[in-house]
């Protein structure tokens, strides 16, 4: 339960969460029965259906709530407005979900089970079950009389990178208008020790395309003499990378990375980050270190080079002897603070026309990295409120990933942003049986409420 010190802050806020711990279960199932699967076009009306569920879950909280439209999935928003003479915070969210197709499910992915507190379906802690957790602390904050306007985003699209996201900042950027910005959409490192990100990392994705023939050849007939674009693709990738000394070799890949020091290094040992946890969260049997300082600077703070698949040739069992005359590669950087992606695709595509000037390399996705303020009055209040809720200090960490939403509100909104996950490395992110705990639901209510309250006593930015 959420405690600070051993004991609830307030009698009051103590009978407030256990009050409302089945309507959070009945509301978060109702949530995770909808499919809101963006990556999936046939799931449009699940998204519609997402959208206006979280809709009436706002009014009925007793705010108000918009589905705003865009070109692709639509956009909630949602407000409680105390006074104009507040401060303002604005919680972001997301409500699409990851696909759910893998065979190791244990229960059925859209009907939400319930065992010992623990709640068991896709999107319960990503993003759901925290979104639902941030409404009910601002449910009673604002009943509570916190002086303080809390205004809600909650996208559609995060899990395909946001793709029309910027476009809803810009036509509503004056209704968007904020003090402040939280995003619930991160991992603790630990169950033992809460963890704030002051930082994401960007993302390039790009293929690598050759195209040899109009066919497949046979390979008695051809082999020997045809190129076989599959075998270049790996040769080239092959160039790119030393898993033996976990480098990547694209010259200039290095550069314009913005060094951390050592009293963060410091904080991220301090997070209660294990290899053998990080290794089971994740089902991973082989790494390249397992050094806990390497293995945290390698995922937090170094950019990275990944193949995600190479397509091409005969996929069906066994063998065919055919050379394609077609084969991509699909790959993805991971970016640093001081990184640019645009510099980074011009690396890569210098690298591939020296070696292979036939394979064209073609930009499938950007997002710039983020740092946000370690110090600060937003940053303070965040390291409050999780300690008070959860009776420990919280340790300042980086994410590996990426959250294309806060590149776009930084950039917009010029407001202050902050994150306040509440997922652990167990709950499965993007993973078979993926789920949320009344535990950290419980602790965040007590948690955001204690934010709003630490917020609401700051001046209003000008």
């Amino acid at each position: 339960m959420a405690r600070a010190g051993g004991e609830f802050v307030s009698k009051n806020l103590e009978s407030y969460v256990s009050s409302v711990k089945t309507e959070f279960e009945q509301t978060l199932g109702a949530w995770v029965a909808i499919p809101t699967i963006s990556a999936l076009p046939d799931r449009r009306n699940d998204i519609r259906a997402g959208a206006a569920l979280a809709a009436e879950t706002l009014e009925k909280a007793g705010a108000t709530a918009r589905v705003i439209e865009t070109t692709g999935n639509p956009v909630v928003t949602g407000e409680f407005r105390t006074g104009d003479d507040h401060p303002t915070v604005t919680i972001y969210n997301h409500l699409d979900v990851q696909p759910a197709d893998e065979p190791d499910w244990q229960t059925t992915p859209f009907q939400m089970t319930i065992k010992d507190s623990v709640y068991t379906g896709r999107g319960t802690t990503d993003d759901k079950g925290p979104a639902l957790t941030a409404l009910l602390a601002a449910r009673y904050a604002v009943n509570q009389g916190t002086p303080i306007n809390i205004k809600f985003i909650w996208e559609l699209e995060e899990e395909i990178g946001s793709p029309n996201f910027e476009s809803f900042v810009k036509a509503n950027r004056q209704d968007l208008s904020t003090d402040s910005i939280v995003v619930s959409d991160t991992i603790w490192i630990s169950r033992a020790r809460p963890a704030i990100p002051i930082g994401l990392r960007g993302l390039l994705t790009a293929r690598l395309i050759l195209e040899t023939g109009t066919k497949d050849v046979h390979s008695g007939l051809t082999g020997g003499g045809a190129r076989n674009p599959i075998t270049e693709l790996c040769h080239l990738i092959g160039e790119m990378y030393d898993p033996d000394l976990e480098t990547v070799l694209i010259p200039g890949f290095y550069e314009n990375v913005l060094p951390v020091d050592d009293a963060e290094y410091a904080d991220h040992l301090r997070s209660g980050f294990r290899t053998n946890e990080f290794m089971r969260a994740h089902g991973l049997k082989k790494i390249y270190t397992r050094n806990p300082s390497n293995l945290m600077r390698q995922i937090w703070t170094r950019p990275t080079f990944e193949v995600h698949g190479i397509v091409g040739g005969y996929q069906g069992p066994g063998v065919k002897t055919a050379i394609p005359g077609h084969a991509e590669a699909k790959i993805s950087m991971r970016l640093v603070p001081d990184q640019s992606p645009q510099r980074q695709f011009r690396l890569l595509k210098d690298f591939v026309a020296e070696r292979n000037a036939d394979i064209e390399v073609r930009m499938d996705g950007a997002l710039k990295p983020y740092l946000g303020p370690k110090t600060g009055p937003y940053a303070d209040a965040a390291r409050h409120a999780m300690h008070t809720a959860f009776g420990t200090s919280p340790a300042s960490v980086r994410e590996g990933g990426s959250i294309g939403a806060v590149v776009t509100m930084n950039d917009y909104l010029k407001a202050p942003i902050v994150f306040l996950g509440l997922s652990l490395p167990d709950h499965g992110y993007h993973a078979p049986n993926e789920n949320f705990d009344w535990g950290q639901a419980s602790g965040g209510i007590a948690m955001f409420e204690n934010y709003f309250d630490n917020l609401s006593r700051l001046p209003r930015q000008q």
